[in-house]
């Protein structure tokens, strides 16, 4: 009778091993950004429903302080991380501790070079050529200026290269001439901003397009643009930020790459809570086999991007993604569904 006990006792705790909810851990690199609100709400919810507990911290826009948000996370005992890396080159020693305690990492929507982490974003050099295209359309010829994104951030030069499949020839041919071209540190509107300020000053204001590479620089962009008087010139952005998509119903934005971030979210959840399990990166449900620009052999997972101009605003409104009153607040006599 003692042994039999014995028995149930093991399978008892064997069963609750098995059945523990396993936890995961997301490093924000700066939760201020309206978008990743959007994508935590995603996640949060993917991970319930996988049965997944939920935990996370801010780095702040410090790489030094994702470092330690992340062996907090993992001294937290989590079984996955997903990790949206503030500085790429920095965060190489999160991606080795949590592969020594033999913890899955997803590299979320920016690359982290190292062939243990799975990589989940949107297609970025597509992004790119979306917004290059919408530009391009509107302004086919003149002095352009390229507002690029965090230098610490691969996702930046991905959408540099997209944009000059799209301009390059006319770049080429002497039609469109690149008078300005910067980084944005930490892809803060108030750097795109003076950036854009300084671009302007030296060409005595001759700019006649806008390639921005997401929404917050794109919203620098048109503040310096405007204390000029020259709101309405091509502007490009992306992300979807509620704001940009009302400067595109005003028309000082020309377009703002989708990228549904309940989406990306929602497979960052599902494809931790999979990792968790033991399941391994080839086998996750869409994952390819992708090389990066430094030759790394990755699993990956890349979603499709949309991208929203002043035809086709009621997408967003008909996804539930920005009410109608956000979208035209102070529009009047704008394109649909804001007239």
């Amino acid at each position: 009778m003692k042994r039999i006990l014995s028995f149930s006792v093991v399978a008892t705790l064997l069963a609750s091993t098995a059945f523990a909810e396993p936890v995961v851990g997301v490093s924000w690199s700066n939760f201020q950004e309206e978008r990743w609100k959007t994508d935590e709400a995603a996640i949060k919810s993917a991970l319930e429903a996988g049965g997944a507990e939920y935990i996370s911290a801010d780095a702040q826009s410090s790489s030094a302080k994702q470092l330690s948000d992340i062996e907090s996370l993992i001294a937290q005992g989590v079984d996955a991380l997903i990790i949206l890396a503030q500085d790429a080159q920095a965060i190489g020693p999160a991606v080795q501790a949590a592969a020594d305690e033999g913890i899955p990492v997803i590299a979320y929507d920016r690359l982290i070079e190292d062939d243990r982490a799975f990589y989940l974003t949107f297609d970025n050099v597509e992004v790119g050529r979306m917004q290059a295209r919408a530009v391009f359309e509107a302004m086919p010829k003149g002095n352009y200026v390229m507002i690029k994104g965090s230098p610490t951030d691969p996702n930046a030069d991905f959408l540099r290269g997209g944009q000059q499949e799209i301009i390059g020839a006319a770049v080429d041919s002497g039609d469109i001439v690149i008078v300005g071209e910067a980084y944005t540190d930490g892809w803060l509107p108030a750097n795109a901003q003076r950036n854009m300020e300084q671009i302007l000053t030296a060409n005595e204001n001759k700019v006649d397009a806008v390639v921005a590479s997401n929404d917050g620089t794109a919203g620098g962009v048109v503040a310096a643009l405007t204390a000029q008087g020259m709101e309405g010139i091509p502007v490009s952005g992306q992300d979807g930020d509620h704001a940009a998509l009302n400067r595109v119903a005003l028309g000082t934005q020309t377009v703002s790459v989708w990228k549904d971030a309940r989406e990306l979210g929602k497979a960052a959840g599902e494809i931790a809570v999979a990792l968790s399990g033991g399941t391994s990166p080839a086998e996750v449900e869409g994952a390819v086999s992708w090389t990066s620009p430094g030759g790394t052999e990755m699993n990956s997972v890349f979603l499709a991007p949309v991208p929203i101009t002043k035809d086709n605003l009621s997408v967003v409104v008909d996804a539930g993604w920005i009410p109608l009153e956000d979208l035209c607040q102070g529009v009047e006599n704008g394109p649909a569904p804001c007239n």
